[in-house]
């Protein structure tokens, strides 16, 4: 099964740590390219994402970001340092002892203190966890779309390819007349000549024009070069790059044709083909 490189998933997980979302985007690349983008408190995670992005993943530009919203009390809480409290309230008590002076600060006075006031962690080890669990979900998902879009590829390039051999055999029926044709215009041009010239040497000149004028050659590489093109796309493995090499064969072997036809019907058929490689290759540059 071929799979395209243009993809794009999102996931999002709500549970008592707060809210998940990974965004993962993918568009056409030679080789694989991941972009990642992680908050402040899972910044860690970056190696282990690398990781399953490259053990799911072959080819393609890769974005890939995590949002983190921590829910209440989950994470950003404030929570009293009591211990540190106490031990102002016993230095007041020390303090007001020396100085002869009854002092009793109030709550407010006491939260301005630094260290009286601290953040609440958040349980990183279950907040990693769950970012990696909502990650593969979203790895899922963006398989399930590039296979998708893999399926829509391939029916594409395979009734490319239908249409392609449809124009080869179009061509080879077309080629005898058109040989035949050659040799009759030569032929009558040379007539008055006929007396002149050697039967066997006009004959050979004949068949010589003929002969640079033959594509069968031609003709049997764009057949063989369409099959292998059908062969590849049932293999279950990445084919964007030999996929890619074969366009260019199709495309030297469509040139060549073109280059040869003396024929309005032939030249017509080589550039019906031109077209439908270059369909085939805009669309080949998009697989994995």
């Amino acid at each position: 099964m071929i799979k395209s490189m243009t993809a794009f998933a999102r996931e999002t997980r709500n549970s008592d740590l707060g809210e998940l979302t990974w965004e993962l985007r993918t568009v056409n690349h030679r080789f694989l390219e991941p972009h990642i983008r992680l908050p402040e408190e899972l910044r860690a995670l970056e190696v282990q994402v690398r990781a399953r992005l490259m053990a799911s993943l072959q080819r393609g530009k890769v974005d890939c970001s995590l949002r983190y919203s921590p829910a209440v009390g989950a994470c950003g809480a404030l929570r009293i340092n009591t211990s540190f409290v106490e031990q102002l309230l016993v230095a007041g008590k020390e303090i007001a002892g020396i100085t002869g002076r009854p002092y009793e600060p109030s709550s407010f006075e006491l939260l301005r203190w630094p260290g009286v006031l601290q953040e609440q962690e958040p349980d990183l080890d279950r907040l990693t966890a769950e970012a990696l669990a909502v990650l593969d979900a979203a790895i899922d998902s963006l398989l399930a779309t590039r296979a998708r879009e893999g399926e829509r590829l391939e029916a594409l390039l395979r009734d490319r390819c239908s249409r392609l051999q449809e124009s080869v055999v179009r061509v080879r029926a077309r080629m005898p007349e058109v040989i035949a044709g050659i040799r009759t215009r030569i032929a009558e041009r040379l007539a008055e000549l006929r007396n002149e010239l050697d039967p066997m040497r006009l004959e050979q000149e004949i068949a010589l024009i003929a002969a640079k004028l033959d594509v069968d050659e031609e003709m049997d590489r764009l057949e063989a070069h369409v099959a292998e093109v059908l062969e590849v796309l049932a293999r279950d493995e990445p084919v964007g790059r030999r996929l890619d090499f074969l366009m260019q064969e199709l495309n030297r072997e469509a040139n060549t044709l073109g280059s040869k036809s003396s024929d309005v019907t032939v030249t017509r058929e080589a550039v019906e083909m031109k077209v439908l490689i270059e369909q085939m290759r805009e669309q080949v540059q998009n697989l994995e």
